[in-house]
């Protein structure tokens, strides 16, 4: 296959830092610094989708149970924060004498509660991705059964009012880690530090496409038998990118908690999920930057028409993501390649070509 040198692509990120980390902070004001820090979370969460499903074919429909662990275990500890030794306020409106539930003990401890983003989304999407993966469950079936799990844990915080907020969700954060969140200069702290992840993220998934994982994953998309003759699991190829998806949509979860001041089941549920899949569809599911330019696309869109139209805006998503699936199937990312005909762009860049046999052999090598 025909590679770029790696520096290209490592100038858009630098180039996209420069501008999130620099320029933003300086031109936007408070109201547009802390829209563009939500879309940074979305954008997360949207990078380690394209991992999963433009590199490794797998449609993830359910993300919103990954960022829901990561958004409520964040916002546990932040209620927690502000509560100081109290039992938190909406949990007093329901039963004033009941104590604190067991589970959210921990969380008063910031370092539980980092330990927590991290380890709780890896623990779930590898017991529920090697359950899936070495049953040899893809396609429309491990798509429906990812978003039907979003809808379930949706269903269950919404049930539980006493112990999550129920449909109200968690709100009304007034510390976090020790910083006041109502200060001008903290909420910057806090828009720059998920705007970093969001440049690391691009980072991790820049090295896992030029890697030898990246180039066995995209084989196993597109040719999974073969990989499997060739002496390689595919169900251990695509564990881990769904483990890495899950991770990032965590994380994102917990960078959305402070930013926006509220997490509901209405941002974890089916409906969430599928506005992450129609942003990375939008930018270009197999390209670098496409996932993360899409979510803050289609993030942008439901701030803006959605407030203002809110029923029109459904109808506008779904028009679009018809169009690009008909005639931009790689996305906007593609546009770029359609208008210059340039081809030689580097596996970061592009969607990933199938493999061949003689290709195999070269990675098993």
């Amino acid at each position: 296959m025909t590679k770029l040198k790696p520096w290209i692509s490592l100038s858009g990120i630098g180039m996209f830092a420069v501008v999130l980390l620099a320029v933003a902070p300086l031109v936007l004001t408070d109201h547009w610094l802390t829209n563009l820090g939500k879309y940074c979370c979305w954008a997360i969460a949207a990078v380690g989708i394209g991992l999963a499903w433009g590199r490794g074919g797998m449609l993830v429909m359910g993300q919103g149970v990954f960022f829901a662990l990561g958004a409520y275990a964040m916002a546990m500890h932040l209620t927690l924060e502000t509560a100081g030794d109290r039992v938190p306020g909406f949990m007093v409106l329901y039963d004033p004498l009941a104590p604190l539930p067991a589970f959210w003990e921990p969380f008063r401890s910031a370092g539980f509660t980092l330990l927590a983003i991290v380890l709780l989304p890896v623990i779930a999407a590898g017991i529920l991705g090697y359950a899936l993966f070495k049953r040899r469950v893809k396609g429309a079936y491990f798509a429906i059964l990812t978003q039907a799990l979003a809808v379930a844990l949706a269903t269950l915080i919404s049930s539980t009012i006493r112990e999550t907020g129920g449909d109200t969700g968690l709100s009304d954060f007034k510390l976090f880690f020790g910083f006041v969140l109502n200060d001008p200069a903290n909420k910057v702290m806090v828009y720059l530090i998920a705007a970093g992840l969001l440049i690391v993220c691009l980072l991790a998934v820049w090295q896992f496409y030029r890697s030898r994982f990246g180039e066995l994953l995209v084989a196993t998309r597109d040719a999974e038998e073969r990989v499997r003759f060739l002496g390689y699991d595919p169900a251990n190829i695509k564990l881990v990118a769904f483990v890495v998806s899950a991770l990032m949509a965590s994380i994102g979860g917990a960078m959305f908690v402070p930013i926006v001041g509220i997490i509901t089941p209405a941002e974890i549920g089916a409906a969430a999920s599928i506005l992450m899949i129609a942003g990375v569809a939008f930018g270009g599911r197999a390209s670098l930057f496409g996932p993360a330019l899409g979510a803050m696309a289609v993030g942008w869109g439901q701030s803006s028409l959605g407030s203002t139209w809110p029923d029109g805006w459904t109808y506008i998503l779904g028009l679009l993501f018809v169009v690009v699936i008909l005639l931009l199937p790689n996305g906007l990312s593609s546009l770029p390649a359609r208008f210059t005909g340039w081809t030689r762009r580097s596996p970061a860049e592009q969607p990933a070509p199938a493999f061949d046999a003689a290709e195999l052999e070269e990675v098993r090598s």
